[in-house]
């Protein structure tokens, strides 16, 4: 297969998976959890509106997993997508997962296999999305949020 239909091929099947991932957030009670402030910056590029948390905010896992407890009832995981990431999606869902929080790590391996190697780092996904958005005459702004992006405080 070559680098362009390869390409073309993860941006169909990644539209595909956001989409489905955006509409699963929509449930009362969902969130996502990323590692840092920049993936936040571009999930809420890629039209996310449910809360986001950041591991990376100057506390424990056990705290950020307690703290998320009482707020959260299906948390999906979006960790990067290298070795780190993994062990740190794996360590969040063993905190969580005796408690009422459903960890939801099937997201993140879709998107991967959606991104076939593209993107290793969660925070690259709103430039890759709108370069290849662009590529087919379109923008991030007219697949999923038709509203401009506006920074929120979230956990």
């Amino acid at each position: 297969m070559e680098p362009i239909d390869r390409r073309e091929a993860a941006w169909t099947e990644f539209q595909k998976v956001w989409g489905e991932l955006l509409e699963s957030l929509q449930t009362p009670g969902s969130a996502i959890l990323v590692e840092g402030e920049r993936d936040r910056d571009s999930l809420l590029r890629l039209g996310v509106r449910a809360p986001i948390h950041l591991v990376h905010r100057g506390q424990s896992l056990s705290q950020l997993s307690h703290g998320l407890e009482g707020q959260v009832r299906r948390l999906i995981v979006l960790t990067d997508w290298d070795r780190s990431g993994g062990q740190l999606a794996q360590r969040v869902r063993e905190l969580l997962e005796a408690g009422p929080v459903t960890v939801d790590l099937e997201f993140r391996r879709r998107v991967a296999r959606a991104l076939r190697g593209e993107l290793v780092h969660v925070e690259g996904l709103a430039g890759w999305a709108q370069r290849l958005a662009e590529r087919h005459a379109g923008s991030l702004e007219q697949l999923w949020d038709p509203e401009p992006v506006t920074r929120r405080p979230t956990g």
